[in-house]
């Protein structure tokens, strides 16, 4: 009988990859030592080992022929990080390798030689798994692939086998992952030969002692489930116990207008929480849905996932101020902690520290040095430069709402007061380059000068602090939205997540730059994990539901737009999805004009494709041939040159539908005007030359109309954005059908059909749209119709 007490034996949940070398032991010395080394370069070098680890959640199991990988953070870790390896091996046909994947209880010992080891049962079945498989193989326990079944990406993936029989008599239920360019899709050896064995006589068959038996098995697997799931929800339970949410503070100065105080401290606080790894802390956009003090916490708590709320109040008069805080548990309403502070105004930075580490300190959150040190650490000793940052940060987040030029230069005024006051103020200098770079992208752009001042700008904060989260933040962002440097850009997004590994801003700005780099997969993957920290911003089911879009996944990204709605009845690109999975998806026209009418938005400023971006009221009535009520969707100026730009564009391209060029001179004019001036002053500027050669066609310049749209094309290909690229793609496809290139249109169609641009171009589209009427009789063209499309990510 085992001495010792078992109760000292830590079990959590771990996803584990299990990895051997096919035949390692019949190689030569040399060649045993090249491929393991070989093996260990292409383990280490994958996106996912190097998260966990910078996250602290890998543990790594070495075997001699292989090795197992113990990952902490969800049960995607080893299968994407198998995928990643699986790519890889394509390199290196002289290695064979096999992979199996089982999330289970484990636990770390010291072995005979007081060496840290990891066992448990998760060690155990994912090996047994992976013994099922031949070389290229990644098989999943039928645990494992049941919990990705829930994510629609994953399920093309799935294929059942069925159980297998491996050591001492134990049995697995095996699924292989695979496609085109990961994984085996061949049966396994060990399946074949089960297939080629005769069926096994039936319990009931081999008599009462063989019903027995099956019955003392049953009760052991029972038994062991049990522990599984009392195991799991400990795991689950302990995390949930670290899981915050901060609440917006509520204002009881006099003075109104301190709101701005008492939502900047908050929302310090809030940032010095997100610091600490060890806590789960919901992102401002979520917990700003909630007033300061709701009556009904239970539900808050499970809205956003988590334990436990912070509620606070600030009330500041003069050169004083009072900060209320309490911590309380929201699943039973209880109080956890409280306390008061009634301090000088110069010494808010210290309240904002304790506050922070003393929720930290009830939460019982283990916190590294570095991760003292920033609680401990003020942005700035100037209390007045402060005070205009925390004045930024209020217009900042009404711009970031509104998308208006107003709020976007009323907050680099006060960040750059700040910066005025404390000339070494880094974050200050940090947010005041990513709001210009915001409103670049999403109110007007900038000139290369003005985009080279903004860059000078990020530099500043990073030379000031070089290790500010917010900074990397900022560069990454001009590198994103100012210069479209993918690569630079998740740099320093990357930088930022090693620096703090919960950072929501900087994970989802990620999830965004890999769905650009057409990492699709890995794209919703990081939109999934946001989600979890940000549950109530309607924007990233709305932009899942973009990729599913994107990949002509038209049930997902239904699915994925209602959830949108649901959070946010009045989210445009919510809508779009649930709007286009049935136009571009089914075809369905009907249905995509009751989801409009049921909606309570203005359905307007959504952008499709080439032909404008008046929204989608305008584009239904373009596809049913109404072309004068497109029109008047979008009869009315703006004043806001690139809106209007596009408005003008869009109706020169309707009366080019109809057949009605005669009445557009007055349009025709002032678009062609406003768009040549526009490229004299910004020559790069792919949209301006998408419009302009709509105005083109409509003065029969088709030859122009065609080598501006092809230039816009080569601007921004496909291979560097696989955003932008499609786009501009679908507008080179219907400015070539619209100039009589019917041969070069059915091309580039083919091109768009055969990569991830469901957005702009479907099966179903093709048949309904009336910009393709020139060329539908075209034998070509009637091919692509009888042909497939692409579905799912591009390989």
């Amino acid at each position: 009988m085992p001495s010792g007490n078992s109760s000292d034996l830590k079990f959590e949940i771990g996803h584990v990859l299990f990895i051997d070398i096919v035949g390692y032991s019949k190689l030569l010395i040399t060649e045993q030592s090249e491929q393991i080394q070989k093996l260990k370069e292409i383990v280490r070098g994958t996106e996912q080992v190097r998260l966990a680890e910078a996250e602290g959640k890998l543990l790594r199991l070495p075997t001699g022929d292989g090795g197992a990988l113990v990952f902490r953070t969800s049960p995607e870790g080893p299968v994407l990080c198998a995928i990643e390896i699986s790519k890889e091996l394509k390199k290196h046909p002289e290695l064979r390798v096999r992979m199996g994947v089982h999330s289970g209880p484990v636990n770390e010992i010291s072995d005979l030689n007081e060496q840290a080891n990891i066992a448990g049962a998760g060690i155990n079945i994912a090996q047994r798994v992976m013994d099922c498989g031949d070389a290229g193989h990644i098989l999943l326990s039928r645990h494992v692939a049941e919990d990705l079944e829930h994510y629609p990406r994953w399920q093309p993936f799935l294929h059942q086998l069925g159980e297998a029989e491996v050591k001492h008599g134990h049995k697995v239920s095996v699924v292989n992952l695979h496609n085109e360019d990961f994984g085996n899709p061949a049966l396994p050896e060990k399946f074949r030969a089960k297939e080629a064995q005769p069926a096994p006589a039936t319990i009931a068959s081999r008599g009462p002692r063989a019903l027995i038996a099956a019955i003392v098995i049953l009760a052991a697997i029972v038994a062991a489930v049990g522990y599984y799931i009392f195991s799991h929800r400990s795991v689950v339970k302990a995390v949930l116990e670290k899981s915050i949410a901060v609440l917006p503070f509520e204002n009881l100065s006099d003075d109104k207008t301190n709101t701005y105080f008492a939502d900047g401290i908050q929302d310090e606080i809030l940032t010095k929480l997100a610091s600490i790894a060890d806590l789960k802390v919901i992102s401002r956009t979520s917990s700003a849905k909630y007033k300061s003090k709701p009556e009904d916490l239970k539900t808050v708590s499970q809205q956003l996932g988590v334990a436990n709320i912070v509620e606070g109040t600030v009330q500041r008069a003069a050169d004083k101020v009072r900060v209320n805080v309490q911590l309380i548990d929201a699943r039973a309403d209880t109080h956890l902690w409280a306390k008061s502070y009634d301090r000088d105004i110069k010494d808010i930075f210290a309240v904002e520290s304790e506050v922070s580490q003393e929720i930290a300190d009830a939460l019982q959150a283990k916190l590294s040095p570095n991760e003292s040190k920033a609680l401990a650490t003020a942005p700035t000793k100037d209390t007045e430069a402060y005070d205009s940052f925390l004045k930024g940060e209020y217009e900042e987040r009404e711009a970031e709402g509104s998308l208006k030029a107003e709020p976007f230069d009323r907050a680099a005024i006060f960040y750059q007061q700040a910066l005025d006051r404390d000339p070494k103020f880094a974050l200050a200098a940090a947010r005041l380059a990513e709001s210009r770079t915001f409103r670049h992208w999403f109110v007007t752009r900038l000139s290369e000068p003005e985009l080279a001042d903004v860059k000078s700008i990020a530099d500043r904060a990073l030379a000031l602090a070089p290790n500010l989260v917010e900074a990397h933040i900022a560069m990454g962002q001009f590198y994103q939205y100012g210069k479209l440097q993918y690569d630079n850009a998740l740099k320093e997004f990357r930088r930022a997540l090693e620096l703090q590994p919960n950072n929501a801003n900087a994970m989802q700005a990620s999830a965004y730059i890999y769905r650009r780099l057409g990492q699709w997969e890995r794209s919703l993957s990081e939109l999934a994990k946001c989600e979890e920290r940000n549950p109530r911003d309607a924007s990233l089911p709305a932009n899942i539901g973009a990729s599913y879009c994107y990949l002509r996944m038209w049930k997902e990204a239904g699915r994925a737009g209602s959830r949108a709605l649901t959070l946010d009845p009045h989210n445009l690109a919510g809508l779009r999805d649930v709007f286009l999975s049935y136009l571009f998806g089914k075809g369905d026209i009907d249905a995509a004009k009751r989801t409009l009418a049921a909606s309570p938005s203005d359905k307007r400023m959504v952008y499709f494709g080439a032909i404008g971006n008046s929204g989608m009221e305008f584009y239904l009535h373009v596809i049913e041939r109404d072309f004068a009520a497109a029109l008047k969707t979008c009869e009315t100026e703006t004043g806001n040159p690139d809106e209007d730009r596009g408005r003008l564009s869009a109706r020169v391209a309707v009366h080019l539908l109809a057949g009605d060029i005669a009445s557009a001179h007055d349009d025709i004019e002032k678009a062609r005007g406003l768009l040549e001036v526009r490229l004299q002053d910004r020559p790069s500027d792919q949209f301006a030359m998408m419009q302009l050669s709509w105005v083109d066609l409509a003065l029969n310049r088709n030859a122009e109309a065609v080598r501006l749209a092809r230039q816009a094309s080569e601007l921004v290909p496909v291979e560097k954005d696989a955003l932008s690229g499609p786009a501009s793609l679908a507008l080179l496809a219907e400015i070539q059908a619209r100039a009589g290139e019917t041969g070069e249109a059915v091309k580039t169609l083919r091109r768009l059909l055969s990569i991830p641009a469901g957005l702009l171009i479907s099966l179903q589209q093709l048949k309904i749209d009336p910009v393709w009427d020139p060329i539908r009789n075209d034998p070509g063209f009637q091919q692509l119709l009888a042909g497939k499309e692409l579905i799912g990510p591009n390989k």
